[in-house]
């Protein structure tokens, strides 16, 4: 792998004060060059006091801290605003997904020469989240095939591996979970190749933290539909 090649790992965080630690332990160990850019967006859980007392001030940190929340649109916004590498990876703050992929994805971006890689939970008819949220995910990204010509089988994935340039010719407008939705379609839109590679997936439970629910997925929908038809 090109080692000279650095990755901005971004981390949202709102109320992650369980798992924040842990995810960003997972991320160090991921043997690439890198830089961890952590947004708190307003947490009022005790992740904020968390992030500066054990990250302010470490080499190859940059923290950012929301006074409000705002979303993870926003708070993706922010973080790649101060990201200084040359691809970028969004790693959401809970414990869903495996930082290890990201090795499976830098691989796979410098051996086809591309600048997007999606990490896909779905590759091969994988079942790996409950029934309604696979079921919503199947719909969404469907959609964006109809929608966008594409051969997509998770456009909602957390791991998007996007080369930086790339990624700030992008206006960002979510400021919500669409912003997955968003990236999509502008990505397509703009005719770039996205390639997918399997990734693992361990989803969480509402009872556990997860945050997404219904409304985002219709809000989705909206913004895949918006963008396709918006000049």
């Amino acid at each position: 792998m090109n080692d000279t090649l650095k990755l901005s790992v971004i981390i949202p965080v709102y109320n992650e004060k369980d798992t924040i630690q842990r995810i960003i332990t997972l991320v160090e160990g991921v043997p690439v060059a890198k830089e961890i850019v952590i947004v708190d967006d307003g947490s009022n859980d005790g992740s904020h006091e968390l992030i500066r007392t054990c990250f302010e001030g470490r080499k190859g940190f940059k923290l950012i801290f929301h006074e409000k929340n705002q979303g993870k649109g926003k708070a993706i916004e922010t973080g790649i605003r101060a990201a200084s590498g040359d691809a970028v990876i969004i790693q959401d703050a809970d414990l869903e997904y495996d930082p290890k992929d990201y090795l499976k994805l830098l691989r796979a971006m410098e051996e086809n020469r591309v600048n997007v890689v999606y990490g896909s939970r779905f590759m091969g008819g994988a079942k790996v989240t409950a029934l309604w949220h696979r079921s919503v995910n199947y719909f969404l990204t469907l959609l964006t095939n109809v929608l966008y010509g594409s051969r997509l089988t998770d456009m909602e994935t957390c791991y998007k591996l996007i080369k930086t340039g790339t990624l700030r010719s992008i206006t960002i407008e979510s400021s919500g979970f669409e912003i997955e939705a968003e990236l999509s379609a502008k990505l397509l839109k703009m005719k770039e190749r996205i390639l997918e590679v399997p990734i693992s997936y361990k989803g969480r439970s509402y009872h556990q933290g997860k945050k997404i629910g219904w409304r985002d997925g219709v809000q989705a929908v909206i913004t895949l539909f918006y963008h396709r038809f918006h000049p």
